[in-house]
């Protein structure tokens, strides 16, 4: 049953004196986005789950936790919630998790590891892109367990070839590494991790197959995987050149 100011994250607005103009205006402050006063509106009555970056801004803004400001949104679908645990958070819905893969690989700036052969988000391919062509001193590690799944990440491969030379060093690091262990060598795990986040896609909850579920890790899980990863790219063979990757198995269906 509600109360009669209506949810935490409403009476949180309402003890600060902010009409829903100027929290909209406040919170895309915080969060560099473009939210308006109809989705704070929604988000307020539970008629619609508020995002991973939009719930951070909305905590910095108001001073309140996560816990406290969308109970009434976690408490309607037991299964797409968001848990928090003492290491991890528990994202449930495809949206949130690609956001927080996003979120992963914005904030890098000195580590980005990524591993798994099945992506094809055009947005986190693209992020992935970005970081590496706005970043020289970023040393960026990818791990294939397989032939890419899907031509997308094929393609992505490529254009990172384009933006960087595997051979070439700065500071006398290797910043762009590309190993791959073929079928039965490793086995395939995914996540993805820089020195200060990381997200490990799980399992869907929802469907038999697909990995639309996943953990995000702190700073400290983070750094593990980090090294995790590039350890696992120094044990498979690299891919120094763009002819490698076209030459690359087809994945069997």
């Amino acid at each position: 049953m509600g109360t009669p100011d209506g949810s935490a994250l409403k009476r949180a607005r309402l003890e600060k004196n902010l009409t829903l103009e100027e929290a909209v205006a406040a919170l895309n402050r915080v969060t560099g986005g473009t939210s308006d006063t109809s989705q704070l509106s929604a988000w307020e009555s539970g008629r619609r789950r508020t995002g991973l970056r939009n719930r951070r801004g909305l905590v910095a803004l108001y001073g309140r936790s996560s816990e406290v400001l969308f109970a009434h949104q976690d408490g309607q679908d037991g299964v797409a919630r968001v848990l928090h645990q003492a290491q991890g958070t528990l994202v449930t819905r495809w949206a949130d998790l690609v956001e927080a893969m996003i979120s992963v690989v914005t904030g890098a700036r000195e580590h980005l590891v990524v591993t798994g052969s099945r992506s094809r988000e055009k947005a986190y391919l693209e992020a992935i892109e970005t970081a590496v062509a706005q970043n020289p001193d970023l040393v960026h590690t990818r791990v294939l367990y397989g032939p890419p799944s899907h031509p997308e990440l094929a393609e992505h491969l490529v254009r990172l070839m384009e933006l960087r030379d595997p051979g070439e060093r700065r500071n006398g690091v290797r910043t762009l590494s590309i190993g791959y262990a073929g079928p039965g060598e490793a086995l395939e795990r995914f996540f993805v991790a820089s020195e200060t986040k990381a997200v490990v896609p799980l399992p869907s909850l929802h469907s038999a197959d697909g990995f639309d579920c996943g953990i995000v890790l702190d700073s400290e899980a983070a750094t593990g995987l980090v090294h995790h990863g590039r350890e696992a790219c120094a044990a498979a063979r690299l891919l120094g050149t763009i002819q490698d990757v076209r030459e690359l198995p087809a994945r069997r269906r």
